[in-house]
């Protein structure tokens, strides 16, 4: 608690610095600079109304300390979905009344145009993030093609990249065993299905690299050090495309999630946060930031209007989660599963790890 609450005061001055009238706390680099051109700058030219972006790798936290302190310096924060639903429980976040969210072009209502899951109680889905697995397609010309060739050692040979935690690894191996992607949680809710999915990790367990931070998958596959990596499918896309590497991503299996934007209890500037959000998922701003990253818009009305990658020249479409090509064996991550299995699945992945 102690460096959550110093994070807190350190950040609080840069507020304060700020002079903005809504403050957005979001994850920073890319994906942070998107943000700021696809929502900040044009909700500043629509409205008059200011506003700024500041960067944290763990908003959820500050935003605990900041409301228990009774000293909320942010207004509008992206957390993932997870957090957005356990934050609302909470108490810690503002409801989000569905009625002050824009209409999409044809009059549908927000509700309605919206994916499924994409509005909760107190927050409102920006993007459609994926996690999936990417290959040196100049080791495998012929590369893999399902999530079951992630675990074929024999025939693709090289070591792998996973995210060292049970979430995605899990689903990834069920997947890979032959369970549709519509049962994974069924069957891994199940003594059985755990013991499965660890026998499925286990039959490559010598071949696998284990990493911490998200950036860490895109390098290890451009060092060398693995043929394959799990990752964050906006990472191998910028990856080829911005810095020339010889990635290929394979969307069999891909496991989505929704990013959310939430407004903090006790926000300084609470109708103006509303007017952001508002503002930032409307169906133009929603596909203005899938022109800056490979993200899928959470507004189904957004989609069409996708095309040209900001670089003007790549099409972005067949690397965006909701692609429907790549939504064809996609499993939708269950906030309630890992909200209910977390805390004891994260203790045998523990285990499991140190054992011979």
């Amino acid at each position: 608690m102690k460096k959550y609450l110093l994070a807190t005061t350190m950040f609080m001055a840069i507020v304060t610095g700020a002079k903005a009238d809504v403050v957005v706390m979001s994850w920073g680099g890319d994906y942070g600079a998107g943000q700021v051109a696809a929502f900040n700058k044009p909700f500043t030219e629509a409205t008059g109304i200011k506003s700024s972006m500041v960067d944290s790798d763990n908003p959820t936290a500050l935003i605990k300390s900041m409301v228990e302190a009774n000293n909320v310096t942010v207004d509008v924060v992206e957390v993932e979905y997870p957090d957005a639903i356990r934050g609302c429980d909470e108490g810690l976040l503002e409801p989000v009344d569905p009625a002050i969210l824009p209409a999409s072009a044809d009059g549908a209502s927000a509700k309605d145009d919206f994916m499924e899951g994409a509005i909760t109680e107190c927050g409102v889905a920006t993007v459609v993030y994926s996690w999936v697995f990417a290959y040196d397609n100049k080791k495998f010309p012929q590369g893999p093609v399902t999530m079951a060739d992630f675990f074929d050692t024999k025939k693709f040979p090289g070591k792998r990249a996973l995210r060292k935690q049970p979430k995605f690894a899990l689903e990834m191996a069920l997947i890979a065993d032959g369970v549709p992607a519509a049962d994974v949680y069924k069957v891994l809710g199940t003594p059985e299905g755990i013991d499965r999915a660890f026998a499925k990790l286990d039959s490559v367990k010598g071949d696998l690299v284990w990493y911490q931070a998200n950036a860490e998958a895109a390098r290890l596959l451009a060092d060398g050090e693995v043929a394959m990596s799990s990752g964050s499918a906006n990472r191998f896309f910028n990856a080829a495309v911005s810095e020339g590497k010889p990635f290929t991503t394979v969307w069999d299996g891909q496991i989505y999630d929704f990013a959310m934007f939430v407004i903090p209890k006790g926000a300084p500037h609470l109708e103006d946060a509303k007017k952001y959000l508002a503002f930032a998922t409307d169906t133009k701003q929603l596909a203005g930031m899938a022109t800056e990253l490979p993200f899928g818009p959470a507004r189904k009305s957004a989609v069409p209007l996708v095309h040209f990658f900001k670089d003007g020249k790549t099409d972005i479409r067949p690397h965006m989660p909701t692609n429907p090509d790549n939504l064809k064996n996609a499993l939708a991550v269950s906030s309630d599963f890992w909200a209910d299995h977390e805390s004891e699945l994260t203790e045998r992945f523990n285990t499991w790890l140190t054992s011979n």
